[in-house]
C-alpha cells in the first residue's frame, strides 16, 4: 500500500510480483556514498532502493520524508529537494 507525504509516494516492501511487472531489475542503477546535496527532478522518477537510508526534504518544507532499502518511491516532476544520505544508496531508477 503506497502512502504519500509532501508529494512523494512511497510503497514499503512491494511484492516481488509488482517489481517484476514494472521490470525494475532491468532499470539502470545509481548509487552514492553518505552525503548531502540538492536535487531537482526534471521529470517524474520512480526508484526502488536496494540499499541505503535517505532523508528527503522538499524545498520550503519543514518536514522530511525518510526512505530506505525495500522502498518503491515516486518523485514528482518539478520537485526540488535536498537529499541527506546517511547510509550509502544503491537503487534502480526510471525517469519519466
Amino acid at each position: 500500500m503506497a502512502t504519500e507525504k509532501l508529494g512523494i509516494k512511497i510503497e514499503k516492501n512491494p511484492p516481488e510480483s509488482k517489481l517484476t511487472q514494472l521490470g525494475i531489475r532491468k532499470w539502470p542503477k545509481w548509487g552514492c556514498p553518505p552525503s548531502k546535496f540538492p536535487w531537482t527532478y526534471d521529470t517524474k522518477e520512480t526508484c526502488y532502493l536496494l540499499e541505503g537510508k535517505v532523508k528527503v526534504t522538499p524545498d520550503g518544507a519543514s518536514e522530511s520524508v525518510e526512505i530506505g532499502a525495500g522502498d518503491l518511491v515516486e518523485f514528482p516532476k518539478g520537485m526540488s529537494c535536498t537529499w541527506d544520505v546517511s547510509v550509502g544508496v544503491d537503487k534502480h531508477y526510471n525517469m519519466g
